[in-house]
């Protein structure tokens, strides 16, 4: 069972996000792009450090070789286990709680206006393409190298090439989730 069923969907983790060692490239990588959000536009000491920012986002986006621009739309609680190769374009939106693996790109596709909008909780595997206008629902799982051109509806897995839907464990997790908020907004 997961570990993060007892958490609202809409509340991040925090500290997935933590460094868990000084040499931590994923941690540390995701940090910049807190940091530089976090920063916004003060304009007193704000851009000397953000400036600071930017250039250690660079290097901690050369030291995993990841290409995750500073203003991308991530919900709390993202986990990039292997950061290295990961891809995502600039307009697309993560959910909380959400976890990336190696050579994941969330991207567009040639002649196709849009982007991936991942749901909360959803795991996305090594080596998957997500591209176009598509929705990847809560508690979504994507496996390894499928290339998703479809949406992924919730507690639903996307497997292949190109991808296809399968019940996932995740189902009867998600329906579980979603009897237990039913019961909770029922008792207040």
């Amino acid at each position: 069972m997961c570990a993060l069923m007892n958490l609202p969907p809409e509340t991040a983790d925090w500290s997935r996000e933590r460094p868990l060692r000084f040499w931590d490239p994923g941690a540390k990588l995701l940090k910049t792009i807190r940091d530089y959000q976090r920063l916004g536009a003060d304009a007193f000491l704000g851009g000397a450090r953000r400036r600071l920012v930017v250039l250690r986002h660079r290097f901690w986006s050369v030291v995993t070789a990841a290409d995750i621009p500073l203003t991308v739309q991530i919900g709390g609680g993202l986990k990039i286990l292997h950061p290295t190769g990961i891809v995502i374009h600039p307009d697309a939106t993560i959910g909380v709680n959400c976890l990336l693996m190696q050579q994941a790109t969330l991207g567009a596709r040639e002649g196709v206006d849009g982007v991936p909008r991942l749901g909360d909780h959803v795991d996305v595997g090594a080596g998957a393409k997500l591209l176009g206008p598509i929705s990847i629902g809560d508690h979504a799982r994507v496996g390894s190298n499928a290339v998703v051109l479809i949406n992924v509806p919730t507690g639903m897995t996307a497997v292949g090439v190109p991808a296809r839907i399968v019940p996932g464990k995740r189902r009867l997790e998600t329906e579980i989730i979603q009897l237990a908020a039913g019961t909770a907004r029922a008792r207040q």
